[in-house]
């Protein structure tokens, strides 16, 4: 690995502003497309998104031991060490992007990254949590500007 990348990874639980009952996921499993498109509506901020309809069967096809376990994890790994920390003992280049309107992470958070050397922080306003569905090109700006700078370059 030469260099990282995150699009809205809360770098600790302290960022999160889902809340606990949330997190849990509907108690009906399947839910209903009424309880999915709740849930992912905390994933997106621009007026009239429409949430792709490939993402619900996504979450349709989990079980709900898969959902709550995967949300368990994430919890665990971050409970026990924040992201900064465990990146900055890697000493590699950081770009960490940020919708400024996402609602699982407070935006300010991306700020707890600055803890690691040289890490860039790019805020992207008026998108949520999930840019790369929002605005792909707007997104991959920064994604493409930071690899053509950090890229492997074979000899």
């Amino acid at each position: 690995m030469t260099a990282l990348a995150l699009v809205n990874t809360g770098p600790s639980l302290d960022a999160s502003i889902v809340p606990e009952s949330a997190a849990a996921g509907p108690s009906q499993w399947p839910p209903t497309d009424e309880q999915l498109r709740r849930i992912a509506s905390t994933g997106f901020s621009r007026a009239g998104y429409r949430i792709p309809e490939e993402l619900l069967d996504d979450v349709r096809g989990m079980t709900r031991h898969t959902f709550i376990t995967t949300m368990g994890a994430t919890r665990s790994y971050l409970e026990q060490r924040s992201l900064p920390d465990r990146l900055t003992v890697l000493g590699k280049p950081l770009l960490v992007i940020f919708g400024e309107e996402d609602r699982r992470w407070r935006s300010s958070s991306a700020s707890d990254y600055r803890a690691v050397p040289g890490a860039e922080i790019e805020y992207l306003p008026g998108l949520g949590h999930s840019p790369l569905l929002e605005d792909p090109p707007r997104t991959a700006t920064p994604l493409l500007a930071f690899t053509a700078i950090h890229a492997v370059r074979e000899v």
